[in-house]
């Protein structure tokens, strides 16, 4: 086959694409004499002969042409010298219906000693021709508008369509310019794109725009037109001609897209209702309309529940009570309102009732009509505003959210001509829908809000009193509404013995549950110093007790009631004995307190660090210190010192804000949370204030008991006569007993050394310790005993008595009530207000 390809490369009239085009024909290879000697299934194909029937046999009878044979013979002379032939032949099938091919013939070449030509052929088809009028007819009813116009920019044809589109008929457009007819249609900027064309010769596509025209002058539509130059034979612009498309519905699918995906980042950036209300009100003017009002039901702004839309009978009762959230115009001052914000607003008379706003459906009027009766019937001021501001047409969209009617968005047009449209109120709907549900979360958090800030507010302590050990003062802020209520709590707890507990702490996690936690760990911190733990010990049972709280709920499934399960908490807590002024304290991963001295600086004594309650698994360690007289001893929780961004620098700004020179002390307090608290932060601050104070030796006398039962009268003496110099006189019977029944029963059950203590401050208190760990435990005597009656007494005759225990054993201790005309008066006194009459 070498010769072949020699053969077709030395083709002159035949190009390498046409040979390669044979591969994919009927091909067939012919002798010199006629013969068939090669044939192909593509020749099968299309002349329906088999190889079998071909090969051997001569090929002139396939031709259908009475002058073939002088053609062919014309044809093999130029191939046999060395040039290729191409053109059209008639053939006849093996059918006997005759064909026209297309016939390629290649050089002649040599094969098995023979003269040979390779030919290829494929039917030719007739090609489609148009008429002059079917092409008439085809531009003047194509869908897509198009027109011609010339180098000036005017009119020289226009098909049916575009006149249609633009209501601009034929006549008068020729040999006039888009800028002269359809001002509407940004015709300056669309003649700026065709002279674009013109001078560059390149084509626009797809080039959008909208605006208004003469076939719907109150309905803005969107177009799309291409451009492209028209070219004479020789190259010239002639002229210029472009093809419009009305994507109106496409215009505005995406426009109410966009809208709504903007509304998502513009609406509902804050928890709050009534600001919820503005931003759907600022979004819509101007964009959308000219004039917008929100009015929501009472219960919303009131964060009640939805109870109060339906009467007795379970129906919604005629006129719901709205009241105006937001309104917004184009027109400084919104002067088209009636009414304003925070009033009560009266609904549209009937069919127009709660109805509507139950089922959920827009209120549409596209041409507004002041004089129809629900506007004059429902507020008479109405139709004279709908008249003097031109409000022509109106959208009303109930706002409803998670099933529950939460008020009414209405949108109107006034300086904008065009009346709202069906579009305008999907996407009047889609802006409501989308306000209602950030208006809901805004509802529900207000409500959670409100109750746990309620709830801690009604947990925390009405009061403090430090008796007469401390001058108290407090603070407290709750988190803003973005970060939710916390569970910070403190607490002041007097205790036996002039002393004072201080507790402060703060629950992990935000709402109604960290409330609830917090109220759980006040009542037990409560009890627990009731018992006279001291702090570690405190915390030791407080961390057990969290632990058990946060196992039963998960085990409970909080998680699953919508409540979150009990995680943690950290406090402090710390008692200050004013006989001794020494303050022991522990903390479980809280704050240390801070401490200014009378003459010194402000400094945050080294406490070792607990872990956080819950944690489980490690002990807490206790230290004491000293304070000195009218030193401040401040506690505190994180809130207050992260707000700067900075541990170590809140911590400092503390102790400088509590060093002034202050003798108030609540002013003190709530000036150093202005101070570092300048607005609204994301967690609670909690600051707790107090000021000690001592008693000195007037105030507290000690004697020790030896062991003998012979030593309790004389004690006894000492104790009535110590009683009568404090001007106690008619307290002093009472104390004898009650010096009596403590000493006995210490020497009788107890191990030495045995010591008794009266004290006296707002109270007086007596006093037995002893060297053992035994507890004291009240019974009743029976009739025959000659004992067991002690304690029975030392209960009746006291207004409190219990016991706590120290290093070297226990102290019984039962207080009385002093007169109130001969109680000590100091000006640091503040009656205690476990106090009763």
């Amino acid at each position: 086959m070498e010769p072949a390809r020699k053969s077709d490369t030395a083709a002159t009239s035949m190009g390498s694409a046409d040979l390669s085009d044979a591969s994919t024909d009927a091909a067939a290879v012919i002798s010199q004499d006629g013969a068939v000697v090669g044939w192909t299934r593509g020749a099968e194909a299309l002349l329906g002969y088999s190889a079998p029937e071909m090969v051997g046999a001569s090929a002139g009878r396939l031709l259908a042409e009475p002058e073939a044979p002088a053609r062919v013979g014309g044809i093999a002379e130029r191939c046999r010298a060395g040039n290729g032939w191409r053109g059209m032949i008639r053939v006849r099938h093996r059918d006997g219906r005759t064909l026209d091919v297309l016939l390629r013939v290649s050089a002649a070449f040599r094969m098995d000693g023979r003269e040979c030509f390779l030919l290829s052929a494929r039917e030719e088809r007739g090609r489609w021709t148009m008429a002059q009028s079917v092409l008439d007819g085809f531009l003047a009813r194509s869908p897509v508008g198009m027109a011609v116009l010339d180098r000036d920019l005017r009119y020289v044809w226009v098909n049916g369509t575009l006149e249609q589109l633009g209501g601009v008929p034929q006549e008068e457009r020729l040999g006039r310019r888009l800028s002269e007819l359809l001002p509407g249609l940004q015709g300056e900027a669309l003649e700026k794109v065709m002279r674009k064309v013109l001078a560059t010769g390149v084509p626009v596509t797809d080039y959008e725009y909208h605006g208004w025209s003469w076939a719907d002058p109150h309905r803005r539509h969107a177009y799309s037109a291409s451009f492209f130059p028209l070219v004479d034979t020789d190259d010239t612009v002639t002229g210029i001609c472009y093809m419009v498309l009305d994507v109106t519905e496409r215009w505005a699918a995406r426009r109410i897209l966009s809208m709504v995906n903007e509304a998502g980042t513009s609406i509902g950036t804050t928890l709050d209702v009534l600001r919820t209300a503005e931003e759907l009100a600022d979004f819509a003017v101007p964009r959308f309309a000219d004039f917008v009002v929100v009015d929501l039901l009472e219960p919303v702004l009131g964060s009640e529940t939805h109870e109060a839309l339906l009467d007795d009978a379970g129906s919604a009762p005629a006129r719901p009570a709205l009241r105006r959230a937001a309104v917004r115009s184009v027109r400084e001052g919104c002067p088209e309102a009636v009414y304003r914000v925070g009033d009560r607003v009266g609904f549209l008379g009937p069919p127009y009732d709660a109805r509507t706003l139950i089922k959920g459906d827009p209120l549409f009027i596209p041409v507004l009509d002041a004089d129809q009766d629900p506007w004059a019937a429902s507020e008479p001021r109405r139709p004279d505003r709908i008249r003097e501001f031109g409000i022509h047409s109106l959208i009303s969209v109930p706002m409803r959210a998670r099933n529950t009617a939460l008020g009414l968005a209405t949108f109107a047009r006034t300086t904008n001509p065009a009346p709202f449209g069906s579009d305008d109120v999907l996407l009047a709907r889609e802006l409501v829908a989308r306000a209602a549900v950030c208006l809901d979360n805004a509802r529900r958090y207000t409500r959670e809000h409100t109750a746990a800030l309620t709830l801690q507010r009604s947990l925390l302590p009405p009061a403090l009193t430090g008796g007469t050990a401390l001058d108290v003062a407090s603070s407290y802020l709750p988190a803003d509404s973005a970060g939710g209520v916390g569970g910070d709590w403190f607490d002041v707890i007097p205790l036996s013995g002039a002393r004072v507990g201080l507790v402060i702490g703060d629950v992990v996690g935000h709402g109604i549950s960290a409330a609830a936690s917090m109220g759980r760990l006040r009542t037990a911190v409560q009890t627990l110093a009731d018992m006279e733990l001291p702090p570690d010990e405190l915390l030791a049972h407080l961390d057990d007790l969290v632990l058990r709280l946060g196992g039963e709920e998960s085990f409970s499934g909080a998680d699953a009631r919508g409540t979150a399960a009990f995680t943690g908490a950290t406090c402090l807590y710390a008692v200050y004995d004013p006989v001794t002024r020494r303050c022991t304290m522990a903390r479980a991963g809280h704050p240390p307190p801070v401490v200014v001295p009378p003459d010194g600086p402000a400094y945050f004594p080294e406490i070792p660090v607990g872990p956080p309650l819950g944690l489980g698994g490690m002990a807490f360690e206790a230290t004491e210190i000293e304070l000195a007289e009218h030193s401040l001893f401040g506690l505190f929780t994180n809130g207050l010192i992260q707000a700067c961004g900075d541990v170590e620098r809140g911590m400092a700004r503390l102790a400088e804000a509590l060093a002034r020179p202050e003798p108030d002390l609540e002013k003190l307090c709530g000036t150093a949370v202005r101070d570092l608290i300048p607005g609204p932060q994301p967690d609670d601050i909690a600051l707790l204030l107090t000021r000690t104070h001592a008693l000195g030796a007037d105030h507290a006398v000690s004697w020790d008991v030896p062991d003998d039962p012979a030593a309790v009268g004389e004690i006894r003496t000492l104790a009535a006569r110590q009683v009568t110099e404090w001007g106690l006189g008619e307290l002093a019977m009472t104390t004898e007993l009650l010096v009596s029944e403590l000493v006995t029963n210490a020497i009788r059950y107890a191990a030495p050394p045995i010591r008794v203590r009266l004290l006296r401050d707002s109270r007086l208190t007596c006093e037995v310790a002893d060297a053992s760990s035994t507890a004291p435990r009240l019974r009743h005597a029976r009739s025959t005993d000659e004992g067991g009656r002690g304690l029975f007494l030392v209960a009746q005759m006291s207004l409190r008595w219990g016991a706590r225990y120290t290093g070297e054993g226990k102290i019984i201790w039962a207080e009385q009530k002093i007169p109130a005309e001969q109680r000590i008066s100091a000006e640091y006194r503040i009656p205690d207000e476990r106090e009763t009459p």
